[in-house]
C-alpha cells in the first residue's frame, strides 16, 4: 500500500502538471486544491525538490513549478522517490532486496507470484507519465486537449 506521502506527492505533481508549463504555483493553492495539509505538503515538496521533480522560487511571486516536463516524470519514479521500492514483499524488490525468511527461496511460489505482481505494477507505473495523467484528468473534467480561440 502506498504511503500518504507518496499519494500526496502524486497529487501535488498532477496539480502542477495541470498548470501552464512554467507558471509558478503557490504552495497554499496546491494544498487547498488537493486537500493536503500545508505543513505536510511543505515536507513533501522539499523531498520532490531534492529528487529533481520540482523547483522552487522564494519571495514575492514565488512558489513551485515542475523541474522537468510532465512527459519525463513517471508514477514509478515518484513512488520510488517517496516510498522506496514498489515491490509488495522485500524478496522480490529490485531496489531494496532482502530475504523474507522463506525456508526454500529457490522454489517459493509466493516469491514467484509476488515477482509477477511487482513486474506488472512496474510496467504500468513506469509507463505512465504525468503528461498521461494530465491528459486523462482534463478529459475526465471535460476540458478539450486543444483550445481553439476564434475572434
Amino acid at each position: 500500500m502506498l504511503s500518504s506521502r507518496a499519494r500526496y506527492a502524486m497529487r501535488a505533481l498532477l496539480d502542477l502538471s495541470l498548470r501552464d508549463d512554467a507558471k509558478i504555483t503557490l504552495i497554499q493553492d496546491i494544498a487547498d486544491r488537493q486537500n493536503i495539509p500545508l505543513k505536510f505538503l511543505q515536507q513533501i515538496l522539499s523531498s520532490l525538490k531534492v529528487a529533481g521533480f520540482v523547483q522552487s522560487r522564494k519571495g514575492p511571486g514565488g512558489g513551485y513549478v515542475l523541474a522537468k516536463a510532465p512527459e519525463e516524470i513517471t508514477l514509478g519514479a515518484v513512488i520510488r522517490a517517496m516510498d522506496g521500492s514498489i515491490a509488495p514483499i522485500s524478496c522480490v524488490s529490485v531496489t531494496n532486496f532482502s530475504e523474507c525468511g522463506c525456508p526454500h527461496p529457490p522454489t517459493c511460489v509466493l516469491r514467484v507470484t509476488f515477482k509477477e505482481v511487482r513486474d506488472a505494477m512496474a510496467l504500468v507505473l513506469d509507463n505512465t507519465s504525468f503528461a498521461d495523467l494530465r491528459d486523462m484528468q482534463r478529459k475526465a473534467d471535460g476540458v478539450p486537449s486543444i483550445l481553439d480561440y476564434v475572434i
